[in-house]
C-alpha cells in the first residue's frame, strides 16, 4: 500500500515538474496550486483535528491584503512580504482560535463566522485596502537580483516547491506525537484530556498554524495573479475550501488538492459559459458527491483499497 502511494505521489510530481511543458497554462496551475495549499491548510484542522471553521477565507484574503500592500506601497521584496504575510495571518488566527476554541461543534464555526465578517469589514474600510477597488498591480519582484518572477515559468516552479514542502510539511505534522494528539482530541476530546493532554493548546496550536499556512496561499495568490480584492475575504471563499477538502476527501493527504483541483478548473471552463450558474452547477456536484461518496472521491478510494487488503 504505501509503495503504490509512494509511486503515486512521485508520479504527480514528475506531472509537476513537466506540466507547463505539456501545453498547461502555467497561471492556471499557480492558481490551482495556491487554492490546494489553502485546502490542505483547511484540512489540517478539519480533517485532522474536527474542527470546522466558517471564517477560513479571513486569513487567506487578510495575508493577501497585507503582501499586496507591503509590495505596492512599501516597496518590500517578495519573500519578506510572503513572510509578513503570513505572519499577519498568524497573528490574526492566535486572536480568533484563542477565543473560539473554547466552544465547539455548531458554536466554534459560528464563532469563526462572525469574527471573520469582521475582518471582511476591516477589509472594506481600512484605507490602505482600496476598498472595493482592492489592491491592483501587485509586482512579482524576484528572488533577489538573480531570479526574476516575471517569466510565469519561473514563479511556477517557485510556487510548485513551496506546495511540495507544504504537502510534505503537513504529512510531518500529522505523523508526529502532535498530531496523534490532535487525532485523539477528534475522535474523544474528554478521554484525550483525561489522559493528561491539554486539548486546548493543542486546538489553538493547530488553529494558528493552519491560518498561517492559509495566508501562505493567500499571499501566493496575490503574487501569481497581481491583487488582492475582497473576494478573498468572502464568506463564499470559506464556503469554497469548505467544499474543496469535503470533495477530496478530508483527513486524507491528497483529497483537499484533488478538491480544489476540481472546483478551480471547473471555475475556469465554466464562468465564461454560464456566467454565476457555476455556483450551482458546483453546488449540485458537491451533494451529488456527499450523497454517493461520503467520504471523499480520495477517501472512498482509499476505503475500497483497504477493503480489498482485508480480504
Amino acid at each position: 500500500m504505501r509503495t503504490l502511494q509512494n509511486i503515486f505521489y512521485l508520479s504527480l510530481l514528475l506531472l509537476g515538474l513537466l506540466a507547463p511543458w505539456l501545453g498547461v497554462y502555467p497561471v492556471y496551475l499557480m492558481t490551482l496550486y495556491c487554492y490546494a495549499i489553502f485546502a490542505c491548510a483547511f484540512n489540517l484542522m478539519l480533517g485532522f483535528s474536527g474542527m470546522l471553521s466558517f471564517g477560513h477565507a479571513a486569513y487567506f484574503g487578510f495575508s493577501s491584503y497585507v503582501t499586496a500592500w507591503l509590495m505596492t506601497q512599501q516597496g518590500w521584496s517578495v519573500t519578506t512580504a510572503i513572510l509578513a504575510g503570513m505572519l499577519s495571518a498568524c497573528a490574526l488566527g492566535l486572536v480568533i482560535g484563542f477565543v473560539a476554541i473554547r466552544r465547539s461543534g455548531i458554536y466554534f464555526a459560528m464563532i469563526t463566522m462572525a469574527l471573520s465578517q469582521l475582518v471582511y469589514f476591516v477589509c472594506l474600510q481600512a484605507p490602505f485596502t482600496g476598498g472595493e477597488n482592492g489592491l491592483q498591480g501587485v509586482p512579482r519582484g524576484g528572488l533577489g537580483n538573480w531570479i526574476s518572477f516575471q517569466n510565469d515559468l519561473t514563479l511556477y516552479y517557485f510556487v510548485f516547491a513551496i506546495l511540495v514542502t507544504v504537502f510534505l510539511f503537513i504529512q510531518r505534522v500529522v505523523h508526529s506525537p502532535f498530531g496523534q494528539v490532535l487525532k485523539a482530541i477528534r475522535e474523544n476530546e474528554t478521554r484525550a484530556s483525561s489522559l493528561g493532554y491539554y486539548a486546548d493548546t493543542h486546538k489553538l496550536l493547530v488553529f494558528v498554524l493552519s491560518a498561517t499556512l492559509a495566508g501562505l496561499a493567500g499571499s501566493l495568490k496575490c503574487i501569481v495573479l497581481g491583487f488582492a480584492t475582497l473576494s478573498d475575504v468572502l464568506q463564499s471563499t470559506s464556503g469554497e475550501v469548505i467544499l474543496m477538502t469535503m470533495l477530496g476527501g478530508a483527513g486524507t493527504f491528497f483529497g483537499p488538492m484533488l478538491g480544489a483541483g476540481i472546483i478551480v478548473t471547473l471555475q475556469d471552463m465554466l464562468s465564461d459559459r454560464v456566467g454565476s450558474w457555476v455556483t450551482v452547477i458546483i453546488g449540485t456536484i458537491f451533494v451529488l458527491c456527499v450523497m454517493a461518496f461520503r467520504r471523499g472521491i480520495v477517501g472512498e478510494v482509499l476505503h475500497l483499497l483497504e477493503k480489498k487488503k482485508g480480504h
